[in-house]
């Protein structure tokens, strides 16, 4: 954690989609958390979890349900046309899809210089022409590729520009979602080596949403896991890596593949039983406890809460 000013306050942030007269899908249920200024919060957990619904209600792409989202205090869902204009260029968003999120009928130029003209951040063609180029470079790309459209790159190469196209308007803070899950294994360490680069170069904050967790141990200062819309654990990378607290979370980390074929053969694996239970029906307690083999009474009739039982370590969960 680079200082202890927050930048994103998260308060019990609730988004429940509608999905018939009778039904609701909690997506994301009740979860707080902060993130400081300068650093990156992970927030890992399965397919269907809530971490992209939740990361796209902090920033207004989706309104919120209930609760309270707080940019260096400002309500993001309260902000008028004139404050939610420079909040879009202090927060940018990397999608999880490099082509999907990139228009196929403009040059790389355009693509990246749209932010810079809504902006008014260049004074000049010659100017805008300058800076599109700096980015390119910046990401790893060529000047010349500013010419060339979507279709002719790779899924890496594409993932750069929607970078590039990001800095473009000197954003303050990232919110990265899954920019890593469309890539090849041989590009996304690249990817990710070159983001936390750029963090560093820039100071950017970031919430760096995945579900690989090697790759969010490499990039955060602290990590989140969230479980059917929950945050069940929070805590410093290094700590929670070498002392989860949560079953979920040990289940989790004890999935990662070790790269010694001897301690990868003698290891223990945890296996969860059960499936996953539906956002629109999850258990009366904890939303955990039909898969945990630890489960109590007590955890099938109240839900936990998120407490810190070690300094700056918070886990949701009776056992502890």
């Amino acid at each position: 954690m680079k200082t202890e000013k927050v930048i994103l306050e998260v308060k019990n942030l609730k988004k429940y989609f509608r999905v018939d007269s009778r039904r609701v899908l909690k997506a994301v249920d009740d979860v707080s958390f902060q993130i400081y200024e300068g650093e990156t919060l992970g927030i890992v957990g399965e397919s269907g979890c809530g971490k992209t619904t939740c990361g796209r209600t902090c920033i207004g792409v989706y309104d919120k349900t209930d609760g309270q989202v707080l940019y260096r205090g400002q309500d993001v869902h309260q902000m008028n046309k004139v404050q939610k204009k420079e909040f879009t260029k202090q927060v940018q968003m990397i999608f999880q899809d490099p082509y999907s999120s990139l228009d196929p009928r403009k040059k790389v130029h355009d693509i990246i210089a749209e932010g810079m003209r809504i902006h008014h951040l260049v004074d000049s063609g010659a100017q805008e022409v300058e800076e599109v180029q700096k980015l390119l470079l910046q990401v790893g790309l060529n000047a010349e590729h500013a010419s060339r459209y979507v279709h002719e790159f790779s899924g890496g190469q594409r993932q750069r520009i929607g970078i590039a196209r990001a800095l473009a308007v000197n954003p303050e803070f990232l919110l990265c979602d899954e920019p890593i899950s469309a890539l090849d294994v041989s590009v996304q360490a690249q990817i990710v080596n070159l983001l936390v680069r750029l963090q560093k170069e820039r100071g950017l904050t970031s919430m760096f949403i995945a579900h690989d967790l090697s790759m969010v141990k490499h990039i955060s200062d602290r990590v989140g896991v969230m479980y059917l819309g929950n945050m069940v654990e929070l805590a410093a990378s290094r700590e929670l890596y070498r002392n989860p607290l949560h079953p979920y979370t040990q289940a989790l980390l004890s999935a990662i593949p070790i790269p010694n074929p001897e301690i990868e053969k003698n290891r223990k694996q945890i296996h969860l039983a059960g499936e996953i239970p539906s956002p629109m029906n999850p258990p009366k307690g904890c939303h955990f406890c039909n898969r945990c083999s630890r489960a109590k009474d007590r955890c099938r009739m109240e839900a936990p809460v998120l407490r810190e039982v070690e300094p700056q370590h918070y886990v949701a969960c009776h056992l502890q």
